[in-house]
């Protein structure tokens, strides 16, 4: 039999031929065009989409248009986007500040009053389905040569045991030696002294108490700048409060000064769709990681504190039903935005990912962490440990089997180094140790990874170097297969994303991306970057398919771990898996929310829906809400229905 070409074919060669020879007529700006008509009509095919999913623009109105850094999913199936001031120093002493609420279903926007400037905070899921917000920016760095006033840290003491004082922003403080005067840019609270008794001889014992506030010079110049340590009066004081308050500072002076952060903290109410204040913490942080623990409770780690030092060790927990912060016992450091996750025995696992501050000999060890006697176990095997600073971590799906991966990495701070690897651990193994996976697309700093309902990890973009420096940007995306242990490149994203981007799976399957930070916008590092505001979304392969299971939400909406419910689904005989998908949290190539827990189920007998059972661990399903999906056997994923695991009793 003669083969005849289909119309179709028949049309796509005419037109290629067509393009071709255009081409040759109008030279390389015809050839530029005919080729990326050429990638579009080849992106489009239904069959491409089928293998590689595709992307698209999110049309978003130009008065909700913010430099997105953190985002996060609440259980309404809105997508919470914070700005604070966006990285952007006109902003912060504008005092604007924002917050934007999008509903992806609706694709509606609305604009949040933000009371702080939560730019650089950290965020964790709660039991309720609020969001905790904690932390934020008290003040932008200043480069060598920006800084215009002497500055630095006072410490301020308090020799009374009676009572604590407070002073307000702007209190000035001289020097008994040098003279030179200085102001507090910030109130400070100093604690009451303490009475220590000795239990032999009986003697009382006054101890001093302190706290830290930074502080300026009153004019410019150099000759405001101090050397040495000196002792400081306090204005304002008299009779016992000038002898019992006092400051001491070492070198005032104009070095580099980093960013400083806040104490405040905030519940963000998905429902009442705003900020409500909780109590502050006990520190300020700036870059902190915030992790639920086992029993909803909140792990607060690391970050810069008020006069912009990595905060050396002091952790603290929230507890949500008294609003309220409380120190651990004893130190840890780490580094700015660890990647800390919650591991069974209700155990901390440190992956070694971080982003930003910190040395780079101290606490960039991979190892589990024991929040009640605070050992560490360190798990060796890191393949190149030094360039692990903004590298991506995840809980390999299912969250059962306690399996870590992280994916690239770089130098510290502005190293230009970057790595293609990626490490696996297996934390039930007799002795865990990391071991190399498939490489990753490209050596990247910044890659954002998905874990995705089917149980593959969806990673995209990140940057060659710094920031996307030297035009470094990296437009691949990548499906990995924990089962298989391989990896496979899909549709490439729309835009580079670096610093300052994410991505979160959405309650349909989708996939949304945002942010970039790029330091430059040419290869030649000459032309300043622009913050990318775009959000696109990626439809995955599975959602190309014909059928798709179908999941209802009659059900019960609050479980507890270990009980068993039943929700409608039609042609439930076709579904091989259920799975339990904590909502994400991202900012700074951090997410330690997001995990997926596989579920025991059983078919109904009129085949119309499915009975699952929870886990009884609660380090495995931390109190919360989740996204329940229906899986079915070419891994087709149902829409979420939404599920609260409760607390110990509710």
């Amino acid at each position: 039999m003669k083969y005849r070409p289909s119309r179709r074919t028949r049309r796509v060669t005419i037109a290629a031929a067509v393009v071709l020879a255009l081409a040759a007529m109008n030279g390389p700006a015809l050839y530029g065009f005919a080729s990326e008509q050429y990638h579009q009509y080849e992106i489009n095919k239904p069959e491409y989409k089928a293998a590689n999913g595709h992307w698209d623009v999110v049309n978003v109105p130009d008065k909700y248009r913010i430099n997105t850094i953190h985002a996060a999913l609440l259980h309404t199936g809105k997508v919470l986007l914070v700005a604070g001031s966006g990285n952007n120093a006109a902003n912060f002493r504008a005092k604007s500040f924002r917050t934007v609420l999008w509903d992806p279903e609706k694709n509606t926007f609305t604009n949040i009053p933000t009371p702080k400037d939560l730019f650089c905070s950290g965020h964790t899921q709660l039991p309720d389905g609020k969001l905790l917000v904690a932390g934020g920016t008290q003040r932008y760095e200043k480069l060598n040569g920006d800084v215009k006033k002497a500055g630095g840290l006072m410490i301020v003491y308090n020799e009374n045991p009676d009572a604590p004082k407070t002073f307000p922003a702007g209190t000035l403080f001289t020097g008994k030696k040098n003279g030179k005067t200085f102001a507090s840019k910030d109130p400070v609270v100093v604690p009451r002294a303490k009475k220590v008794t000795d239990r032999r001889t009986g003697k009382v014992t006054v101890v001093h108490s302190e706290a830290r506030v930074y502080v300026e010079a009153l004019k410019d110049g150099p000759s405001h700048s101090t050397g040495a340590q000196d002792n400081y009066r306090i204005h304002g004081l008299t009779g016992a409060d000038a002898h019992n308050f006092y400051g001491i500072a070492q070198k005032l002076s104009f070095d580099k000064k980093d960013f400083q952060g806040i104490k405040d903290s905030f519940e963000f109410d998905p429902v009442a769709e705003r900020y409500m204040p909780v109590d502050p913490m006990n520190e300020a942080r700036w870059y902190p990681t915030l992790t639920t623990l086992q029993d909803g409770k909140v792990l607060s780690v690391s970050g810069l504190d008020e006069i912009g030092q990595v905060v050396p060790g002091k952790q603290e927990i929230y507890d949500p039903k008294t609003k309220k912060w409380h120190y651990l016992p004893k130190r840890r450091f780490f580094p700015t935005y660890p990647a800390l996750f919650l591991t069974d025995q209700g155990r901390i696992f440190y992956t070694g990912s971080n982003a930003g501050y910190g040395p780079d000999n101290i606490g960039r060890t991979p190892g589990i962490w024991d929040l009640k006697s605070n050992k560490f176990q360190v798990v060796p095997g890191m393949s190149d440990p030094k360039i692990l600073e903004t590298s991506m971590s995840v809980l390999l799906p299912p969250a059962q089997e306690q399996r870590y991966m992280v994916l690239g990495g770089g130098g510290v701070g502005e190293d230009p180094k970057s790595t293609d690897k990626t490490r696996i651990v297996d934390l039930h193994a007799p002795s865990p140790r990391f071991k190399d996976g498939p490489p990753l697309y490209a050596k990247a700093r910044y890659p954002s990874s998905v874990i995705m309902p089917d149980d593959t990890v969806l990673t995209t973009n990140g940057s060659g170097d710094y920031r996307g420096r030297s035009d470094s940007n990296i437009l691949k995306a990548e499906l990995y297969d924990p089962a298989t242990n391989s990896a496979r490149q899909v549709a490439d994203p729309l835009v580079g994303r670096n610093y300052h981007s994410g991505a979160l799976l959405l309650p349909d399957g989708r996939v949304m991306t945002f942010g970039s930070d790029s330091l430059y916008a040419d290869k030649d590092n000459t032309k300043p970057g622009v913050f990318q505001q775009q959000i696109d979304l990626y439809t995955p392969p599975y959602l190309y398919r014909k059928s798709r299971p179908e999941l209802t939400d009659k059900g019960p909406r609050t479980l507890s771990l270990g009980s068993s419910a039943t929700y409608g689904s039609s042609h439930a005989s076709g579904i091989k898996k259920m799975r339990l998908m904590r909502p994400g949290s991202f900012t700074h190539v951090t997410n330690v929310e997001q995990r997926s827990i596989a579920l025991d189920f059983t078919v109904t007998k009129g085949g119309d829906g499915v009975t699952v059972t929870l886990p009884k661990d609660p380090s495995l399903v931390p109190p919360g809400w989740y996204m329940l999906n229906a899986v079915d056997g070419k891994g087709t994923p149902s829409k979420a229905v939404w599920v609260k695991v409760a607390a110990g009793r509710e």
